[in-house]
């Protein structure tokens, strides 16, 4: 599933295409995702202004000038592609539709943006943009990693006394925004930290170090336009590159990094996902 950079990346590559633009017209091509879409959609969607394209942990969120927001979930495959936009020269004509083509939105500048699922995993909704902290998907969020609220001591308070391990208690949702299981891997092999330990057995001084480490991790991914894995595309079908600097996930059987380790990265299962780590220096 597409954590934060890879949603990050996506967003940021939908902008040029939707901020700003009207949408002319919203083809809605099934009456459920994951779950039932929203009443009248294709409605309340033909004929607004996209005002801003905003994200909030795994979500992308349109607001327009409707006073009303779409909420979008990429799912295990949900994939934004762009068509019909010019970048420079060149001009992507809109491409063939597919079986998993579900919601086609064109916009007023030529652009066509398509939410493709094959497994319906993603879901949308629509919200009230003023209210949209208190919407059903969004409200148990805890705070977004690069916000001011995501502070080392914010995190020390938050995991401080929890039992269960620190692997698990990152993947919390309701602790930080965005993170899943691949950059938890990454922030923990950087933090020296062994995904096993309980995260009330770690000191103040250990959690604090995670902060950092979470942003650094979390910013890197980004620049190199997220992991491509599976299914994750860019927005403009590109992958992302930054699976190819993986120090601990997916590396299971290669040698440790980590300077003067001599270690070796192996694979356990937590919570029915595969953790990746090494033995040797995270402790």
């Amino acid at each position: 599933m597409p954590e934060l950079p890879e949603v990050e990346t996506v967003r940021r590559g939908l902008v040029p295409a939707m901020e700003g633009q009207v949408i002319a017209r919203a083809q809605i091509n099934r009456p459920d995702l994951r779950w039932k879409l929203p009443e009248n959609m294709g409605a309340r969607l033909t004929g607004k202004r996209v005002t801003a394209l905003r994200r909030r942990s795994k979500y992308i969120l349109a607001d327009l000038d409707s006073g009303e927001s779409l909420i979008i979930h990429l799912g295990m495959s949900g994939r934004m592609l762009i068509s019909g936009q010019k970048v420079g020269e060149f001009h992507h004509p809109h491409p063939t539709p597919e079986k998993h083509d579900h919601i086609v939105l064109d916009m007023d500048g030529g652009a066509r943006v398509t939410f493709n699922d094959a497994r319906r995993f993603g879901h949308m909704d629509l919200g009230r943009t003023d209210d949209l902290e208190n919407h059903w998907l969004i409200r148990t969020i805890g705070p977004e990693p690069f916000g001011n609220a995501f502070s080392e001591s914010y995190l020390i308070e938050a995991i401080k006394n929890r039992q269960s391990p620190i692997k698990t208690v990152l993947l919390d949702q309701k602790i930080v925004a965005g993170l899943g299981n691949i950059y938890v891997c990454e922030v923990l092999h950087r933090a020296g930290i062994s995904p096993k330990r309980k995260a009330a057995n770690l000191s103040s001084k250990r959690i604090a170090s995670l902060v950092p480490i979470i942003r650094d991790v979390l910013s890197e991914a980004i620049e190199a336009g997220g992991s491509s894995l599976r299914d994750y595309r860019q927005a403009d079908g590109e992958l992302g590159y930054f699976q190819h600097t993986f120090r601990a996930y997916g590396q299971e059987g290669n040698p440790c990094v980590t300077p003067e380790c001599g270690g070796t990265i192996g694979r356990i299962v937590q919570s029915g996902r595969s953790t990746f780590f090494c033995g040797q220096c995270q402790r």
